[in-house]
Order: C-alpha cells, then sequence, then structure tokens
C-alpha cells in the first residue's frame, strides 16, 4: 500500500474536515503541525501492522508442538508464516 492507495481509500470512505472536503491540493493542516495525508499515512500504517500481526498470531494458533516428523514439519511452517508476515512491516 502506498500513499496513492491511502489518500484514494480515505476519500472513498468520505472522510471529511468540518464538512468540507478533507483534501485541498494535498495541504489541509490539523492542529497546526501535520497534513491530513501525513496523518492519513501514519493510520494507515498502524492498522496496517495491527492486522499483520494479528495474522501472524493465526499461524502461531497452529502449531501443535506434536512430537512427530508431520507435525513438527506444520509446526515449522506455520512459524516460518508468522516470520514472514511480521518481517512485510520492516520492508516499508
Amino acid at each position: 500500500m502506498n500513499a496513492d492507495d491511502i489518500i484514494r481509500m480515505a476519500r472513498e470512505a468520505g472522510f471529511k474536515i468540518d464538512g468540507d472536503s478533507w483534501i485541498h491540493a494535498g495541504v489541509v493542516l490539523v492542529d497546526g503541525r501535520k497534513s491530513i495525508d501525513e496523518q492519513l499515512k501514519r493510520f494507515a500504517a498502524l492498522a496496517a501492522a495491527h492486522e499483520r500481526e494479528e495474522c501472524a498470531k493465526l499461524c502461531e494458533a497452529g502449531i501443535s508442538n506434536a512430537t512427530d516428523w508431520d507435525s513438527s514439519y506444520w509446526d515449522q511452517c506455520c512459524e516460518n508464516r508468522a516470520a514472514a508476515i511480521r518481517a512485510r512491516g520492516e520492508q516499508a
């Protein structure tokens, strides 16, 4: 997901400020510090990080800690998938 995706999704979601358009030439100031674009990017990053962690936890929930070969192989796959999901956040 890139900045254009975030802005497009925010528009589709109907983001508004004081009943007017939420963005004017990309420079709407909020609290005199950050543009709404920067706040949306930060929000999207937080939401994506939360979703990645929830997905990784689902992978880890499949770990059985059994001792037979098939189960050990499955457990390793679950651990690898969870690690790969979490690593996606480090790529940004």
